[in-house]
């Protein structure tokens, strides 16, 4: 009967020796009953928990089998996961007899697991979102190309994670992966740091400087914010794709470069083509492969594993002993529409983290701004409630907030409402929205407020 048993059984005496066991016993460890019968059971598992101490040892008479997961090494001194039941044997009259011991071989669910969370994540992108699932699909194959790439998405929803990403699942994850924000320096700065230039080139060039596109050599340069790289520097990136030959600064020879450009935006390039303010050849040649990466709101499902996410590896890290949230805590945080994306919800939880001293984080443990916040709808395109000024503003903006219900609209409000509650402060307003002061300073210049 116990040949039958899909799990490996053994019989122990009460001295723990072994006296029956059934085939999947001796599949899993390799030991023939012939082999096994009469010898200590801790001799045929040579388990982690046989050292620490071996259950049977501390069942009381009267109790529940004992269940532990652990682990034992097989005749080809193989670690095998399993989990083993223990359970006492008693006479009619009640003396104790023996052991009754099973195994359950753990492989199986853990190899599960594992393409479970591979299903659900790339490198350090998590998602089961079904946007996020055909791009995790499409990133091993597209990191195997030397194509340029164009990253597009509203800020905070992983484009620097996923250029970083496709650069370590590719061919070229041994070179250098370089990255330059194109909207952080002036243009003077930023073609010597992209070409680089000789010594004497201008003034205080007192030394020759290697550019970002010589130190990627056989790696990856990845340029975000490309939607702010001025015009003229446009054309010599435009120039570099058509010879791949990089020209300093004051230098008059080339360096052959062998590099993959990757480029991320926040900004409708089309748009910006339409303008003038874009080269539509460039875009062409950086178009060639395009990600657009879905703001959180559209992301089906994502925001509650997000959380999960982040408050276990969060709390690990600063041995914190949250076990969750409150159920108020979790209908805000579920409801509020993170124009922020990915970076703003990681920085709510982290704050959220560091706040809490009790054992579950509740609402006065999240940033003031999210209580105060409406529940927005999640239309894409559109907000479609009305919006009413919480603040005094001139007729205009007033007009401009009422009319326009677009979602740039509702972003424009949300920075107002932060600064008139900052008092003005840059750096406290970034705060209070969970931005980078790099980010807000972006979209104060974006929506022209003054």
């Amino acid at each position: 009967m116990i040949d039958e048993i899909p799990l490996g059984v053994v019989i122990l005496d009460t001295d723990r020796r072994i006296v029956l066991l059934n085939r999947s016993f001796e599949a899993l460890t390799g030991f023939s009953r012939d082999e096994a019968a009469g010898i200590p059971c801790y001799h045929m598992l040579r388990s982690r928990i046989c050292i620490k101490g071996c259950p049977a040892l501390n069942i009381p008479e009267d109790s529940e089998p004992a269940c532990v997961e652990s682990d034992l090494i097989n005749r080809d001194r193989m670690l095998v996961p399993v989990r083993i039941n223990i359970a006492s044997l008693h006479s009619p009259s009640g003396k104790l007899t023996g052991f009754l011991e099973t195994l359950e071989d753990l492989r199986p669910l853990r190899e599960l697991d594992a393409k479970i969370s591979h299903a659900f994540s790339f490198a350090n992108l998590i998602g089961r979102s079904p946007q996020m699932e055909k791009i995790f699909q499409i990133l091993p194959v597209l990191a195997q190309s030397d194509s340029s790439m164009l990253i597009t998405g509203e800020t905070g929803t992983g484009k620097d994670m996923v250029a970083e990403a496709v650069h370590q699942a590719s061919s070229r994850a041994k070179g250098s992966f370089v990255k330059v924000n194109c909207g952080a320096l002036p243009e003077t700065l930023l073609e010597s740091e992209l070409f680089g230039h000789q010594k004497g080139a201008f003034t205080g060039a007192v030394a020759s400087k290697p550019g970002r596109f010589r130190l990627a050599h056989n790696g990856t340069l990845y340029l975000t914010e490309i939607g702010d790289l001025p015009l003229s520097l446009q054309v010599k990136l435009l120039t570099f794709f058509d010879d791949q030959v990089v020209y300093p600064l004051g230098g008059t020879k080339g360096f052959q470069a062998n590099v993959r450009i990757i480029a991320a935006t926040h900004r409708n390039l089309e748009q910006m083509v339409r303008e003038g303010r874009f080269r539509e050849d460039l875009l062409f040649r950086l178009n060639v492969v395009r990600i657009h990466l879905p703001p959180l709101r559209e992301r089906e499902g994502d925001s509650r594993l997000l959380i999960d996410y982040f408050l276990n590896d969060l709390t690990s890290r600063f041995r914190k002993n949250i076990k969750g949230f409150s159920k108020k805590a979790l209908s805000i945080l579920m409801n509020y529409l993170y124009p922020g994306n990915v970076r703003e919800l990681k920085n709510i939880i982290e704050y959220a983290v560091n706040i809490c001293q009790e054992g579950q984080i509740k609402p006065h443990h999240l940033p003031t701004y999210l209580a105060e916040a409406r529940p927005w709808g999640k239309d894409t395109d559109t907000v479609k409630e009305h919006v009413s000024l919480s603040v005094q503003s001139d007729p205009n903006e007033q007009k401009l907030l009422e009319t326009e219900h677009t979602w740039a609209a509702m972003e424009r409000k949300m920075i107002m409402d932060a600064l008139v509650k900052a008092g003005g402060r840059r750096s406290k307003t970034a705060e209070l929205l969970g931005w980078g002061r790099s980010t807000l300073w972006r979209k104060v210049k974006q929506y022209g407020i003054d």
